[in-house]
């Protein structure tokens, strides 16, 4: 989640000096259409229930959680584009860059229509096949014209991939049962995923002025090494780069460093040694020669730093073996955080649960940093902090495996659908902002 900009600059300074020093080859072959630091971010429509609350909240004379939510829904963010039709989502996205136009603003468009997207999870659906969802993101591509855009390619895209074994550990996360009836081009196969993005990442940038960003999950989930593997997989050396922390809740400054050891696990794999994506360093354990090889994994529950007294916040030992594998070659793949959550850090539960469910719809958070284009002056590799998941939107319905409908950490209710408005939470997230809307 997020914190303020002075704190992440702090953390970053150390490894930007990595990013200064000498020049060499370059691992992205994008149009480098990043956002520049006077970019103007567009702000949708509020979303379906927020104005509702927001009157219910006037009626009952509640003037300062009511002001509270109208600057939440009133802040730049993401407009999500998740099915219809080819025809429907031209004229969708075609619609959102005419009011960005007219506001002088960019806007961030989220395209979310994958097969089998979410592993068949809250958010299940997409696409019926490698085809139709090729006719779709043409369309999408097509709709933005020479229009300035960041286009969010795939929440999840690379963090769920249908039945793919990691090639780095033999790992695997997403097991979608294969329907022998269906074409090659539609089943649930690794292969197809990485076609399909592929094909998105060339068709939106073949002709717009987008950015385009591919998914590198987060420090909490796909190790650096593996996330850079996959981001070469689906295309990113023609993308504009990678986000990192959709709809999820970790600290800022920990995701900007760990967006930083993907940028530089790629050149490196790419232009010191091809395919060794195994030997990035990464958040998982951080020894190195500093300290005679002695390391643990990160602890995502505080701020990372290359000055941190704590064995498990010290990143220092990560940097200095970045520096010394890359030599003089400079990692160039931009990112960008989803600041939308994570105000707070990512939260842990204070009960015992079969599932803890740790990203769906976690109590006592807030927003995150105000949406802003190049961030931080000292990490040139970080192009803007957003709001791409909606924040006041539900994550699902969420039981923390205990059975059943209710989610005990809401008292005992039964949670708003994937995407519809959750109330109570969006309100938590208007006042335990960090830092504090105004």
């Amino acid at each position: 989640m997020r914190f303020t900009l002075t704190r992440g600059t702090a953390v970053l300074a150390a490894a930007a000096l990595a990013l200064t020093a000498g020049a060499s080859a370059s691992v992205a072959e994008s149009s480098g259409h990043h956002p520049t630091p006077s970019a103007s971010f567009y702000v949708p429509k509020a979303p379906d229930g927020s104005r509702q609350q927001i009157a219910q909240l006037l009626s009952q004379g509640d003037r300062a959680d009511a002001k509270v939510l109208k600057t939440m829904v009133s802040t730049p963010q993401a407009v999500w584009f998740t099915g219809g039709t080819p025809q429907q989502v031209e004229r969708d996205v075609k619609e959102i860059v005419r009011k960005a136009a007219a506001t002088r603003s960019i806007p961030t468009l989220v395209a979310y229509n994958l097969p089998y997207r979410d592993c068949g999870q809250y958010s299940s659906g997409g696409a019926a096949g490698t085809a139709a969802y090729e006719a779709w993101i043409a369309a999408f591509a097509s709709a933005l014209g020479r229009s300035q855009a960041i286009v969010i390619l795939e929440p999840d895209g690379l963090g769920l991939i249908p039945n793919y074994v990691s090639a780095l550990d033999r790992s695997s996360n997403c097991t979608v049962p294969i329907d022998p009836a269906l074409p090659a081009g539609d089943a649930a196969t690794p292969a197809n995923r990485f076609t399909q993005l592929n094909f998105a990442v060339d068709v939106l940038a073949k002709d717009s002025r987008a950015s385009v960003y591919l998914d590198a999950t987060h420090t909490a989930w796909q190790n650096v090494g593996e996330s850079a593997d996959r981001l070469v997989k689906a295309g990113v050396r023609r993308a504009d780069g990678f986000f990192v922390n959709l709809s999820n809740y970790q600290y800022t400054p920990n995701l900007a460093q760990y967006g930083t050891w993907v940028s530089q696990c790629l050149a490196y794999a790419t232009d010191v040694a091809p395919g060794d994506y195994k030997g990035c360093p990464n958040q998982y354990w951080n020894g190195g020669p500093t300290n005679g090889w002695i390391g643990v994994a990160l602890n995502n529950f505080g701020m990372w730093s290359d000055a941190a007294t704590s064995a498990d916040l010290d990143t220092s030992r990560i940097n200095a073996r970045y520096a010394g594998m890359l030599g003089t070659v400079q990692p160039t793949a931009h990112f960008v955080i989803d600041t939308s959550r994570n105000g707070q850090g990512p939260w842990k539960p204070t009960a015992s649960y079969p599932d803890k469910q740790d990203w769906c719809n976690p109590p006592g958070r807030g927003l995150g940093e105000l949406p802003a284009a190049d961030p931080v002056a000292t990490n040139p590799l970080l192009d803007a902090y957003l709001w791409v998941k909606t924040p006041g939107q539900s994550d699902g319905q969420c039981t923390r495996g205990t059975g059943g409908t209710t989610d005990p950490e809401w008292g005992g209710i039964v949670d708003p659908a994937a995407g519809a408005w959750f109330p109570q939470q969006a309100l938590e997230l208007a006042q335990l902002a960090v830092p504090p809307l105004s």
